[in-house]
């Protein structure tokens, strides 16, 4: 939890899950953090938990997150998106399971900041009829020292709280230039250092 004049920033969230297709089985985070440089924030993924803190330059507020994941995630096979507005995060699910995580965090108590992604959304027996996700756009995760280089694609699913589903990201993004008539908010991909448990 945040303090001491550190704010948690608001996160949506949502899922997909599939027993037998990685790429159906992941976990979208959408941080709230508006003008955050991406060469000035610290953003961890371990197989459990994910760590946040960055300064908003425009509204000289400083955000911390720390969640601890329902289930495990792969960090290596996670992907981030980094635009003017928010970082959106393809969390991979580790294993395959056809059944939605019941909630984001292990913890089963509600948090203020940690709402559903209703624009990605899809109940659960509806996953296998909505349109896929694109996340071509997204970066790796990186590595840290000793993890090797670049690596590859990730799968958004299930998301905590029973959201279920996401769409399209490029909608969402066009849909926040359009409310700040921003038309020129390039986004930019970066790779973020992982941590093995």
């Amino acid at each position: 939890m945040a303090s001491d004049g550190v704010s948690n920033p608001e996160v949506l969230w949502a899922q997909r899950s599939s027993d037998s297709d990685a790429s159906k089985n992941w976990v979208s985070l959408t941080l709230n953090v508006p003008d955050i440089p991406k060469d000035d924030h610290v953003l961890e993924l371990k197989p459990t938990s994910i760590t946040f803190t960055g300064t908003s330059t425009s509204q000289k507020t400083k955000y911390h997150l720390e969640l601890e994941f329902y289930a495990e995630i792969d960090p290596a096979e996670s992907k981030i998106r980094h635009s003017k507005h928010s970082i959106v995060i393809k969390l991979q699910k580790k294993d395959l399971d056809k059944e939605f995580w019941p909630r984001l965090t292990k913890g089963n108590h509600r948090l203020h900041f940690l709402k559903v992604d209703f624009d990605r959304w899809v109940d659960e027996d509806e996953q296998d009829e909505a349109p896929e996700e694109d996340f071509s756009q997204f970066g790796g995760m990186g590595g840290m020292p000793g993890m090797g280089g670049d690596f590859g694609g990730i799968d958004f699913s299930k998301l905590a709280g029973g959201a279920e589903g996401m769409p399209d990201l490029e909608d969402v993004d066009d849909a926040e230039d359009a409310d700040s008539g921003d038309d020129d908010d390039e986004e930019e991909v970066e790779e973020v250092p992982t941590t093995k448990a």
